[in-house]
């Protein structure tokens, strides 16, 4: 009994932690939304019931200060053009069919023009709304007025709301994208090594595999995306964070841990393209009517299934050291560069096996697929060894470099005696012309 009981409230404190994001969430678009309403009331030339006020607030209340400027901005700028253009229009005509489609038409030639994006539409709601109503310039005046109200509330509320750069669940989500791409590469490893060689492997048993690896690239692109998405708003809350006039440092690192993690994303995506290729490759070596098909050659596919297996080894590496940016560790970094290296061995291994047969001429060499398996296996290497390993590597080198910075400014910031720092600082300055040798000479 007790430990059912144990379980229960362990569940109860588990749904309480995920939901206390969506609480934060509304607790905030309420507090803000109420805010510009009772703002809004007090504005003599506004409205009598200024609900335009908190609905602008809510529509510019965005998750970072950065996204909610923005949206604020483009909100206002809609709302005060389509109040123009129907003050304009009315003025001259009056009210009909015709001319309220004149109006639609040229307010949205006009959002058109100032490219407000998503906010287009604003602009002939605001233009239907002024046009329609009997005091037209009241009406437009006590519109502009509550969406001023709105956007600025909207903003206060973004800066007392605003948070801590979101890293964590940017980096999360490269690491976990990085496990999903190290699966497609152990999967392509383990059939390649348990296809059976001969005529079988030409009835279809491989290619049937490679269609599948096609779905499962299918699928990582629109995982791509969504990382994508998360790794923007990580970026985007580290933009005009009132917590960098707080703890300058840590924003700092946070803009160079995303940096860092949109070049990782970059890798992983050229890693999922190149391995589009080499399943195109495989695929069509399996299929390809003729004894000196590459993929035929049962040690070739093994040799081939260990340059992906070692390669997805290295991925899963390279997800646990982007799930540790901006902090980093080195063990990590050793153990990637060492996997990267023995695979480069095993990629020399396949390029010897995948030489060009000279035969009798009597039945082609199929050499273009062969250099098209060896030119997508060093592209996959390659790639992922250079534009993953120098991302992280960047920002991890920058956090430890600011960290020694701070301990060797807070040390030399403490009081000494006159004689003690007369005689310390020749060996300031010989360890500083020391080191800015070193990596002078250091080679890039």
């Amino acid at each position: 009994m007790d430990v059912l009981r144990s379980i229960m409230l362990f569940a109860f404190a588990f749904r309480l932690r995920s939901a206390r994001p969506a609480a934060s969430h509304i607790t905030r678009l309420t507090a803000t939304a109420t805010f510009a309403y009772l703002v809004a009331l007090v504005i003599p030339i506004g409205t009598s019931r200024p609900v335009l006020a908190p609905l602008t607030a809510l529509l510019v209340l965005q998750a970072s200060l950065y996204q909610t400027i923005r949206s604020a901005i483009r909100k206002v700028a809609s709302v005060t053009v389509g109040v123009l253009v129907a003050v304009a229009v009315a003025t001259f005509i009056g009210f009909s069919w015709w001319q309220l489609a004149l109006v639609i038409a040229g307010a949205l030639v006009v959002g058109r023009a100032l490219r407000l994006g998503d906010d287009l539409l604003e602009v002939p709601i605001s233009a239907m709304l002024i046009f329609s109503s009997v005091g037209t310039h009241v009406a437009a005046t006590g519109r502009i007025v509550d969406t001023l109200v709105g956007a600025v509330a909207g903003l206060a509320g973004g800066l007392v709301f605003t948070g801590k750069p979101r890293v964590r669940p940017a980096s999360s989500a490269v690491g976990e994208l990085a496990g999903q791409v190290s699966g497609l590469m152990d999967q392509m490893a383990h059939d390649l090594t348990h296809e059976p060689s001969g005529e079988d492997v030409r009835a279809g048993a491989l290619a049937d595999d490679a269609r599948q690896w096609l779905g499962q690239n299918r699928v990582l692109r629109v995982e791509i995306e969504k990382v994508d998405d998360t790794v923007r708003e990580a970026a985007d809350s580290t933009r005009l964070n009132p917590r960098a006039l707080v703890a300058p440092a840590d924003t700092a690192q946070a803009t160079e841990a995303t940096v860092a993690l949109r070049g990782g994303l970059e890798a992983l995506e050229h890693a999922t393209l190149t391995l589009r290729g080499l399943t195109r490759s495989v695929l069509d070596s399996a299929e390809a009517a003729s004894a000196a098909s590459p993929i035929r050659d049962q040690s070739t596919r093994e040799q081939l299934a260990s340059v992906l297996a070692k390669l997805g080894e290295a991925s899963r590496t390279y997800g646990r050291l982007m799930q540790a940016t901006p902090t980093g560790d080195e063990s990590l970094e050793e153990e990637l560069a060492a996997e990267f290296n023995e695979a480069h061995e095993l990629q020399e291994e396949l390029a010897n096996l995948l030489k060009p047969q000279l035969g009798d001429g009597s039945e082609p060499s199929e050499w273009p697929l062969r250099g098209e398996l060896i030119t997508h296996v060093d592209r996959l290497r390659s790639g992922l060894s250079v534009e993953a390993v120098d991302a992280v590597a960047r920002v991890q080198r920058s956090a430890r470099h600011k960290r020694r910075a701070r301990v060797r400014t807070t040390a030399w910031a403490r009081p000494t005696p006159r004689s003690q720092s007369s005689r310390r600082r020749p060996q300031r300055q010989s360890a500083s012309s020391s080191r800015a040798t070193s990596s002078f000479q250091r080679p890039r």
